[in-house]
């Protein structure tokens, strides 16, 4: 009966380099970003770190809101509330519009709730 090296391939198989190969076109590397482009993320990770501010985004993925709904919601006062509205806002995260005597929040894009549910669900995974 013949011996078979440990390293060789078995007939019918891809060998190791043939199996990499095949993972990076299914895995394809990431290019290299903009120190500006890594920058900005870093900067929106920022705005998103503090608890209050992954309650409110949310809150607002469910639906817009007044930030006395957000007071309520969140059980937080009032001037805590706004002073993270205006960071996730600089941001870019959250849009204000006017409306009468009240201002109604909302998610400016459906990708930052994602970051946030998917840390939170990651979180909760590790359980």
């Amino acid at each position: 009966m013949p011996m078979v090296r440990p390293d060789a391939a078995l007939p019918g198989l891809p060998d190791e380099a043939e199996q990499v190969h095949a993972a990076d076109e299914l895995n394809p590397r990431t290019p290299p970003q903009p120190a500006a482009t890594l920058s900005e993320a870093g900067e929106l990770l920022r705005a998103l770190s503090a608890p209050v501010r992954i309650a409110i985004v949310l809150q607002l993925r469910d639906a817009d809101r007044c930030v006395h709904e957000l007071v309520d919601a969140l059980d937080v006062a009032q001037p805590l509330i706004s002073q993270h509205l205006r960071v996730l806002k600089a941001a870019g995260v959250v849009r204000g519009e006017r409306r009468g005597r009240e201002v109604v929040y909302r998610l400016v894009d459906d990708h930052l709730a994602h970051i946030v549910m998917d840390a939170v669900a990651h979180v909760q995974e590790g359980s």
